[in-house]
């Protein structure tokens, strides 16, 4: 994945801060081999008792359901916005109230993102029982999702891989 997605030089994350690095998610994403894999290694810390996946539009929708072929656990997905024609939702895709989610994200800087999904899956009346991720970058999302009570497993985190210099 580092090989494939990682990229040198000036970049403005979601989060607003500039970075010298940055993880193309659609590079890995986009990639048959790696997301296959991605699936299987995120399936396998979606936590026990996860009825149904969530996942935020539009860089974690082809993770989840790379976890959700690999699990059989159904999914949604959270829109940024609601658009203001077809259904109007918020969340597409069934979600009953009182499901047990999991999110499915791609990476997190400081967990915005992820916060703002969480905040729409329980307004919806569901339960945000854990955070599967591919990359932590370590700048204040494990922090941000503990404080809102949700258990954040990542796959990787910035620490734990080789960056090419």
């Amino acid at each position: 994945m580092v090989a494939v997605a990682y990229l040198k030089g000036d970049f403005v994350l979601r989060s607003g801060r500039h970075s010298n690095y940055y993880f193309d998610k659609y590079l890995f994403e986009t990639e048959p081999g790696i997301l296959r894999r991605l699936g299987r290694h995120l399936a396998a810390l979606v936590p026990l008792g996860t009825q149904r996946l969530a996942c935020p539009e539009l860089g974690a929708v082809l993770l989840g359901g790379a976890v959700s072929m690999e699990t059989g656990l159904p999914m949604c997905i959270v829109r940024k916005e609601v658009k203001e024609y077809g259904t109007s939702r918020a969340i597409e895709g069934k979600l009953e109230p009182r499901d047990r989610v999991t999110l499915v994200e791609d990476v997190l800087t400081t967990g915005g993102a992820a916060l703002a999904a969480a905040e729409k899956v329980r307004a919806a009346g569901a339960e945000v029982i854990g955070l599967v991720g591919v990359l932590d970058r370590e700048e204040g999302a494990a922090e941000a999702l503990a404080a809102a009570r949700i258990p954040f497993h990542p796959l990787l985190r910035k620490s734990d891989i080789p960056v090419p210099e």
